[in-house]
C-alpha cells in the first residue's frame, strides 16, 4: 500500500524529496525499529516526517540504508493534527505503536471530559434542591402553575361568566440582555404602561427569571417580538375573562395575575375550579344572567336618581333557595380589578349588615300570629305614643287610634308592632329570630358573608326596637332568606348560589305555619294595595310587599337626614314563587318623589319596575287580579 506524501524541499540540498514508499515484500515489523526525524519546510509550515526503518536498516540523513518500512507525517504542534499510517507488511494483527498512543491519550481525555460533566450534574442537582425561590427554578414554577387551566363558570342556562382564555405573558433572562438601557427604552415604547425606570431596575437584576408583563393582547406580543432584543421570550398562560364585566362582579369575584380566586366564587370554590373535573365540567351557578342585567340596571338608575350612597338586589327562588340575581352597587369590572378600590368591592348584598326598619314588621307580626299572641280579628291601642325609661316610640304614619293586626301591618305602626313583640315575650321573640337565622352568621357560597350585630344583652328595650327593625342589623341576604320562609309555606330553605337539582332540594325546617304563610301573604299583598307599598304595584303582575326606612346610627345617635330604604315583594302574590329585596343606602329625595326619601317613595317603584321586566323571563304569566271576598276580613278593626 501506497502513502502518497507530497513533494517537500529539502533544506540542505533545495530540492524536492518524496515520501519513500513501503515495500510490501518486507515484513516482520517489530518494536525494536527506531524512528528518526527530518524536519522540511515547505510554505512556511513545519512539517516532520518520521522515517519509521525495519529491523537491520540504519537511518542516515533522512534515509533508511536497507529497506524502508513506512512513513508518517504529523504537522507540529499548534497544528490541526493528521496522522497517516501505512499497514505494516506481514500484516497479520499487527499494531502501530503510534495507534497504541493516540488511543491511550484518547481515553485520558474521555475520563476528563466524563469526570467533568458528573461535577457539573451534581452542581446543577444543587442548584436546583437549594434554590431561594428567587432564581430560575422558582421563575419557571411560576410560570408553569399560570398555564394551568381552570374550569368556567357559567349561569343556570350555560352562559359563560367566567373563563380563561390562552394569552403571552413577557419575562426577561437578565444575563442575557446584552443593552439593558436600549431594551428597556423600546419596551416602554411599545408597552407605554411600563415604566422604563422600572424595566431597567428588573433587568439589572442578578436572577436569570423576572416577569416584564403579563397577559399581553396579541397586538402586543407582536410589537414586542418584532424587536428581536435577546434575552425576552414569552411564556404561555391562560388569563381569566369576565364576559359581562361588573355585572356580577361581587358574586363571581375575581382572581390573581396568577389565577388564584381572590374573592367571591372564584375564591371559593379556588381548588374546585383549579382541579377541573376529566370531563372539564363548569360551576353551575343559580344566577339567570338576564334577570341579573335587569336587576343591576334598575338598582342602577334608581341609585342615580336618588343620588344614594349605595344599592343592593336579590332575587330568590322561594322554593329552591336559589339565588337567581345578586347585586351590589357601586361595583368594579373584574376585568380591570386595578381600576376599583375598596368601596367599589364591597359587597353590600352579603357582607353589608343594616338596620333595615319596618320590613322586619313582617318577622313580628308572622310570630304574634304563629304563636297565638293574638288572632287577625284583634289589635292594639296606637293612639299614643309608648314612653320606656328615657325612649319614646311613635309612629310616622300615625293613626292615632286603635288598629287591627291587618292595619298595623299595612300602615306600619311601630307603636302596634311593639305591643305585640311584648305579647310574644323576650325568649319567645329571640327564639323566632334564631329559627329564621337572624342571630347568626348565613351561609352562602361566598367568603364575603357579614356577620348580624344583635344586642348583648338583651333587655326589655331591645325587644320593643326590634319589633320595628331597629337594634338589629343584619344583611340584605338574611332579610330575603327569613322573608322567603313566611310565603312559601313556612319553610326555611338555606340560600345557594348553585344551580339545584329538583330532587335534591333541601326540605328546610318548618319555622311558621302553613296557615301563618298563607295570612302573611295576603298581608304583604294589602301593604301594596292600600299601605306604603303602593309604589309596588305592578302592571299585570300580583305583588306583595313591604317598606322599610330606617334611620343610620352614628356615635350621636340616630341621623335623622340619613336613611336605608328598603323593599321586599313577593309574586306572583297567591302563592309566590320568587322574592325580591331592593335596597337603598342613603338615597335622597327628588321632585319625583316630593323630596321624601322613604322606602315607598324610593325602594317601592324601583321594586315595582324590576318585577315588571323579569315576569316574561321568569315565565310568570301576566294575570287580570280580581278582588278577593276575605280581602275585607283583613281589614278589621274593633267593632
Amino acid at each position: 500500500m501506497e502513502l502518497p506524501q507530497p513533494a517537500l524541499p529539502c533544506p540542505k540540498a533545495g530540492r524536492s524529496f518524496s515520501a519513500i514508499k513501503a515495500n510490501p515484500i518486507h515484513s516482520n515489523y517489530s518494536p525494536s525499529q527506531t524512528p528518526f526525524a527530518s524536519t522540511f519546510q515547505q510554505s512556511g509550515i513545519r512539517r516532520t516526517s518520521t522515517q519509521v526503518c525495519r529491523q537491520g536498516a540504519t537511518a542516515v540523513s533522512g534515509q533508511c540504508i536497507g529497506r524502508p518500512a513506512g512513513v508518517v507525517l504529523a504537522a507540529d504542534a499548534g497544528y490541526p493534527q493528521r496522522l497517516q499510517t501505512a499497514q505494516l507488511p506481514g500484516g497479520s494483527g499487527a499494531q502501530d505503536p503510534f495507534i497504541a498512543v493516540s488511543r491511550g491519550r484518547l481515553g485520558i481525555v474521555a475520563i476528563f471530559f466524563g469526570l467533568a460533566f458528573i461535577v457539573i450534574s451534581a452542581r446543577l442537582v444543587e442548584l436546583t434542591w437549594n434554590d431561594d425561590g428567587t432564581g430560575p427554578r422558582a421563575g419557571r414554577e411560576n410560570a408553569a402553575r399560570s398555564v394551568v387551566d381552570r374550569a368556567s363558570i357559567v349561569d343556570r342556562n350555560g352562559e359563560v361568566l367566567a373563563t380563561s382564555l390562552r394569552s403571552a405573558s413577557l419575562y426577561a433572562n437578565p444575563t442575557r440582555v446584552m443593552d439593558i438601557g436600549e431594551v428597556a427604552r423600546k419596551l416602554a415604547r411599545v408597552l407605554p404602561d411600563l415604566s422604563r425606570d422600572a424595566l431597567v431596575k428588573k433587568l439589572t437584576s442578578d436572577r436569570s427569571f423576572v416577569w416584564l408583563k403579563r397577559n399581553l393582547t396579541s397586538r402586543q406580543q407582536w410589537r414586542v417580538n418584532e424587536l428581536g432584543l435577546p434575552g425576552l421570550s414569552f411564556q404561555q398562560e391562560h388569563r381569566r375573562v369576565y364576559p359581562h364585566g361588573p355585572l356580577l362582579a361581587h358574586a363571581l369575584g375575581f382572581v390573581d395575575i396568577d389565577n388564584n380566586g381572590i374573592s367571591g366564587i372564584e375564591r371559593y370554590f379556588d381548588d374546585e375550579l383549579r382541579a377541573p373535573a376529566g370531563d372539564g365540567e363548569p360551576l353551575v351557578m343559580s344566577i339567570d344572567i338576564r334577570v341579573q342585567h335587569v336587576l343591576r340596571n334598575e338598582l342602577y338608575n334608581g341609585m342615580k336618581a336618588f343620588r344614594a350612597k349605595g344599592a343592593a338586589g336579590i332575587v330568590l327562588d322561594v322554593h329552591t333557595g336559589e339565588v337567581i340575581a345578586i347585586s351590589s352597587l357601586p361595583d368594579f369590572n373584574p376585568n380591570i380589578i386595578s381600576a376599583s378600590n375598596d368601596n367599589a368591592r364591597f359587597n353590600r348584598a352579603t357582607l353589608g349588615v343594616y338596620e333595615l326598619g319596618s320590613v322586619l314588621k313582617t318577622f313580628t307580626t308572622a310570630m304574634a300570629l304563629d304563636a297565638g299572641v293574638v288572632k287577625l280579628s284583634g289589635g292594639y291601642d296606637a293612639t299614643k305614643p309608648i314612653k320606656f325609661d328615657r325612649y319614646t316610640i311613635r309612629d310616622d304614619h300615625a293613626k292615632k287610634r286603635w288598629l287591627s293586626v291587618s292595619e298595623i301591618f299595612m300602615y306600619s305602626s311601630n307603636i302596634g308592632s311593639a305591643k305585640m313583640a311584648i305579647d310574644v315575650g323576650e325568649k319567645r321573640q329571640r327564639r323566632f329570630l334564631d329559627r329564621i337565622g337572624l342571630t347568626r352568621k348565613p351561609t352562602l357560597e361566598l367568603p364575603e358573608v357579614g356577620t348580624p350585630l344583635v344586642p348583648d344583652p338583651w333587655r326589655r328595650i331591645s325587644t320593643l326596637t326590634v319589633s320595628y327593625g331597629h337594634g338589629i342589623a343584619i344583611s340584605p341576604l338574611q332579610m330575603t332568606s327569613a322573608a322567603a320562609a313566611m310565603v312559601n309555606g313556612g319553610r326555611m330553605i338555606p340560600a345557594t348560589l348553585l344551580k339545584r337539582d329538583p330532587e335534591q332540594v333541601p326540605e328546610g325546617q318548618q319555622v311558621v305555619s302553613p296557615e301563618t304563610s298563607k295570612i302573611m301573604r295576603h298581608l304583604l299583598r294589602m301593604v301594596v294595595e292600600k299601605g306604603t307599598g303602593r309604589q309596588a304595584n305592578a302592571r299585570g303582575y300580583s305583588v306583595g310587599g313591604k317598606t322599610g326606612t330606617a334611620e343610620k346610627p352614628s356615635s350621636n345617635g340616630y341621623r335623622d337626614d340619613a336613611v336605608v330604604a328598603s323593599f321586599i315583594a313577593d309574586f306572583p302574590s297567591d302563592d309566590p314563587n320568587y322574592l325580591l329585596l331592593v335596597m337603598f343606602d342613603e338615597p335622597q329625595g327628588n321632585t319625583v318623589t316630593h323630596g321624601y326619601a322613604g322606602a315607598g317613595w324610593t325602594a317601592a317603584p324601583v321594586a315595582r319596575r324590576v318585577i315588571e321586566r323579569i315576569g316574561p323571563i321568569l315565565g310568570v304569566q301576566p294575570v287580570v287580579e280580581k278582588q278577593k271576598a276575605d280581602d275585607t276580613v283583613l281589614i278589621m278593626t274593633n267593632g
